[in-house]
């Protein structure tokens, strides 16, 4: 790493008086430094070098701010920089400006950045008093930037998909999503089918999995005013035709669906729609829309075609839950259970029980598409594990 001399000689190149092409050979350097550990604990100790990043995010070479923006995401990506970043430099007032501005260049960069600060609880706090204090509309122009199309014609902003589902991890940002006079979680729901991003769709579904966190708005959320349940099943169902008497029930969008109906292609995703759906059925009214809304059937067939052994499992115990019979009374609220200590360890025990399992059927279905890849066979993997 640099010597205290080395680093003051450079840091005096990092100006925007500076000579181009000395500062973007300084950048360049600081950069690579970024791409390891070790770079980034030495940075760590250099407020000085992370504020010259910041500063000359404005300069008027793009290749120098690119430089800039580029190892800016890289340090957000590491967590032992989130309080520096936070509150050692001065990033977020700027960034957040930048980001709601329809002609920034770099406001993709920006969504990283911001995205891989609100991983951890305390930064994620942070951002989000830094977003209230905007005076610009706060959280309310940043739901209003992912949902408007185009809204800047340079930059996806597709990972504000992630921010908003990070965010939402505190409750001061699910009360505002959840607020039943704006209608923003509303404006949310399409993007659970979103094909144009990955990353924009989970971080939707994600978004929805932690507001569904406040049991209270459960009946809400699954009544008519929002109506989340067919957003969350309709990536999940597949082309698989039902009887006229299994049909009736089944929400509208969920009928006669077409034969080329494609299922949710990432396991991840899969797995956080059910998750979410599970989340509505730890209130005792949620649980009775869920299964009048005959969610086992979509859940019946999706298990059929579902090989990701962790997904599975979610699977099973979804249908345990919709299969299964009410709670005994006082206990029909499951997230307001208190559960004894020895049965807490004993649940903890199975749990850890089950990652194993689970661990091991995924090598196993790995090693059986390597083997069809291998040898062409198309053979059914699930069967195979299932017996």
């Amino acid at each position: 790493m640099l010597n205290d001399e080395e680093a003051r000689e450079l840091l005096g190149f990092l100006t925007l008086e500076t000579r181009p092409d000395l500062k973007a050979q300084a950048t360049e350097y600081l950069l690579g430094l970024t791409g390891t550990v070790e770079g980034r604990r030495y940075l760590l100790g250099r407020p000085d070098f992370l504020q010259a990043f910041v500063t000359l995010t404005s300069d008027r070479s793009i290749a120098i701010v690119k430089d800039c923006y580029h190892a800016i995401v890289n340090l957000s990506a590491d967590a032992f920089l989130h309080e520096t970043l936070v509150e050692g430099v001065c990033l977020l007032p700027l960034l957040l400006k930048r980001l709601l501005d329809p002609d920034c260049d770099f406001a993709d960069q920006i969504c990283s950045i911001l995205s891989n600060l609100t991983r951890e609880e305390k930064s994620c706090k942070k951002v989000l008093q830094a977003i209230q204090k905007e005076e610009d509309g706060g959280l309310a122009r940043l739901v209003e930037a992912f949902y408007t199309e185009g809204y800047n014609k340079k930059a996806t902003l597709h990972y504000l998909g992630p921010l908003l589902s990070n965010l939402t991890q505190l409750p001061e940002a699910r009360q505002f999503l959840l607020d039943k006079d704006r209608c923003v979680v509303q404006r949310l729901l399409p993007y659970t089918q979103y094909e144009g991003s990955i990353i924009r769709r989970g971080g939707v579904v994600g978004t929805i999995k932690n507001c569904c966190f406040d049991y209270a708005y459960h009946e809400w959320l699954l009544g008519d005013s929002v109506d989340v349940l067919p957003f969350l099943l309709l990536p999940l169902a597949g082309p698989e035709e039902f009887t006229e008497e299994e049909m009736e029930g089944l929400p509208v969008d969920l009928q006669y669906l077409p034969e080329d109906k494609k299922r949710e292609p990432d396991p991840d995703i899969r797995k956080m729609l059910i998750e979410t759906i599970m989340l509505l059925t730890t209130t005792k009214a949620g649980r009775c829309i869920v299964k009048d809304k005959k969610t086992y059937l979509i859940m019946r067939e999706f298990h059929k075609w579902e090989k990701e052994p962790d997904v599975i499992t979610a699977c099973e115990k979804l249908v345990q839950v919709l299969i299964g019979d009410e709670p005994e009374p006082g206990m029909e609220n499951l997230m307001q259970v208190k559960i004894p200590e020895e049965m807490e360890q004993k649940f903890l025990h199975l749990d850890l029980a089950e990652e194993t399992r689970i661990e091991k059927e995924q090598k196993e279905l790995e090693k059986s598409q390597l083997s069809e890849n291998t040898s062409g066979d198309s053979g059914d993997v699930r069967e195979g594990l299932r017996r």
